[in-house]
């Protein structure tokens, strides 16, 4: 049985938007938010213009730990135990300034809109670094995403569309 992300994401959008930080939440949560039926995620992916404006001591006093770091992520739990991964990939700077804002609590949570997550699932699905099973995953939302908005089709590229071509029918 999942536990919600609810408190963690609430907490986090808060202490973002306090800090005056451009974020954007991305991944599963940003589907859950866009898709008629959402799949389960474990954890909150946010992508951030410059992870040196991260307000790493602002996120440990309000029970944050960080638990690592990589090329262009910091790896996070909040404090109800959610993994946060925050993310500066240049790829997703413009998706930042294009977010749509949702309620969540008193605050806004900007998510990356559906177009945008329809192509970073596209280029994760199509990076042979990543796990196969995440790779078939993030296709598997992007034709989840398809036949739930047709008209999305009109904002892929050849290169997009020729992969998702090959997938099977």
């Amino acid at each position: 049985m999942e536990r919600s992300k609810e408190p963690d994401l609430l907490l986090l959008a808060e202490l973002l938007a306090a800090s005056g930080i451009p974020f954007a939440v991305i991944g599963g949560v940003a589907l859950q938010i866009h898709a008629r039926e959402p799949r389960t995620t474990l954890d909150i992916d946010v992508a951030l213009l410059e992870r040196g404006s991260l307000p790493r001591e602002r996120l440990r006093a309000a029970g944050f730990r960080e638990t690592g770091q990589h090329e262009h992520s910091d790896n996070w739990v909040g404090p109800a135990g959610t993994p946060v991964q925050f993310t500066d990939d240049p790829a997703l700077a413009g998706a930042v300034s294009r977010a749509i804002e949702f309620p969540l609590g008193k605050v806004g949570l900007p998510v990356i809109r559906v177009a945008d997550l329809l192509h970073e699932k596209l280029r994760a699905g199509s990076d042979q670094a990543r796990r196969r099973s995440k790779r078939l995953q993030d296709l598997a939302d992007v034709q989840s995403l398809l036949e739930q908005e047709p008209e999305l089709e009109n904002e892929l590229t050849a290169d997009e569309k020729a992969l998702l071509d090959r997938l099977p029918r």
